[in-house]
């Protein structure tokens, strides 16, 4: 996991937690747009209970890769567990400021747009070099090796669940652009899969 040859997909790792943390602070916790995933299920617990995503994600996150230890292997669990305590450094580094973009909170649209861009290349490029972010990128990967379904499909299907349950705090029609956000974020992240990568060891290579 530290040798010479992972130096660069692990940086590309924690530049991606980085990314995704900040989009999901400052985008998604005062938009109203939520995501799917463990993603989505940080902030509804962020509403119903004040837990900070950077704590329920690292546990949410750490239950999913117990999950998918033995199907995607002990590499890319350990890459994601790099990942995830990356993510939880950053939310919990920009919680501590004010939201960049409060106007946000008036713009949905723009939110889903924007929020869709740092959650699909954020959690892309982690997936790409090797590892996931999220529990739900780990086990979307698992159930991928599992039934050969498209992953971006699996995401939809994980996203649209947590979706419901962000009935219970989000008007219908914020959740529509939740539901735009997460459509797009899983196909950046389906064609991320799919570039040329520089790294040798990749998540296609079981790394």
């Amino acid at each position: 996991m530290f040798s010479r040859a992972r130096i660069w997909p692990n940086l590309a790792l924690l530049a991606g937690s980085t990314l995704l943390a900040f989009g999901l602070y400052h985008v998604h916790s005062l938009s109203g747009v939520t995501e799917g995933g463990v993603l989505g299920l940080t902030l509804l617990l962020d509403h119903w209970f004040g837990l900070s995503p950077a704590l329920t994600g690292f546990v949410l996150n750490g239950v999913c890769y117990l999950l998918g230890w033995r199907v995607i292997g002990k590499d890319f669990v350990l890459s994601s567990l790099l990942s995830g305590v990356q993510f939880s450094i950053a939310y919990a580094v920009f919680e501590q400021f004010d939201h960049l973009w409060p106007q946000l909170a008036d713009q949905p649209l723009l939110a889903a747009v924007l929020g869709a861009a740092f959650v699909g290349v954020g959690a892309g490029v982690c997936v790409r070099a090797g590892g996931a972010p999220g529990g739900d990128d780990a086990l979307a990967m698992s159930l991928n090796k599992l039934t050969r379904l498209d992953i971006q499909w699996l995401y939809l299907l994980s996203d649209l669940f947590v979706l419901l349950l962000s009935l219970s705090y989000i008007p219908l029609r914020r959740i529509a652009y939740s539901l735009l956000t997460v459509l797009l974020s899983g196909q950046i992240i389906g064609l991320i899969q799919k570039l040329r990568w520089p790294c040798k060891r990749t998540v296609q290579e079981g790394t």
